[in-house]
């Protein structure tokens, strides 16, 4: 009998050493993905393939290695926090005006400085507002287009950047906004 209860209880520990080991393995998965989620990357120019490659990673255990791999090549850039404090419909008479309107705020709670560069939504790679930066605390009117865009009402793409202490982007925050020009 005692011979019985010596195998249970061996049955019992290599029951539990397994489950130990399954819950650590599952740890280390959440952890990695995790740390893949709360990584900033810097941007890169933005392509359908980049767009691709710059989202997150499911992890298993056929690629764990290789993410983990991954994850020592790439350069850390501290997350940044961001609250969006704006007005998304700006108008202007026209081209040549300062919005009535318009508004940026860098809110006082938020953890980085931030410039921001505003595009057509049918064109991404030419701004047609480009902001100073703005620091903590700061708002920003008096809004103007740095480029002529015709009369009417467009959709527009806002892309914050925030900024770390030396001035680089540490991660950015894209917005959409709709603006009408009148005449």
């Amino acid at each position: 009998m005692s011979n019985e209860t010596n195998e249970a209880k061996k049955g019992s520990n290599t029951g539990k050493i397994v489950i130990a080991g399954a819950g650590l393995v599952i740890i280390a998965l959440l952890v990695i993905i995790v740390v893949l989620l709360t990584r900033g990357n810097k941007p890169v120019e933005e392509t359908p393939e980049n767009e691709v490659a710059s989202r997150g990673v499911v992890v298993n255990q056929s690629n764990v290695e290789q993410v983990v791999d991954d994850m020592a090549l790439t350069p850390y850039v501290e997350p940044g926090y961001y609250e969006a404090s704006m007005t998304n419909v700006w108008h202007f008479t026209d081209s040549n005006s300062v919005s009535s309107d318009a508004y940026v705020k860098n809110v006082e709670g938020n953890t980085n400085d931030v410039y921001f560069d505003v595009f057509l939504a049918s064109d991404e790679t030419n701004p047609i507002i480009e902001s100073p930066v703005i620091p903590r605390g700061v708002e920003m009117d008096e809004i103007k287009l740095d480029k002529e865009i015709p009369a009417g009402t467009h959709d527009c793409v806002m892309v914050y950047h925030l900024i770390d202490e030396s001035g680089n982007t540490a991660s950015t925050l894209r917005v959409g906004l709709t603006i009408i020009v009148e005449n």
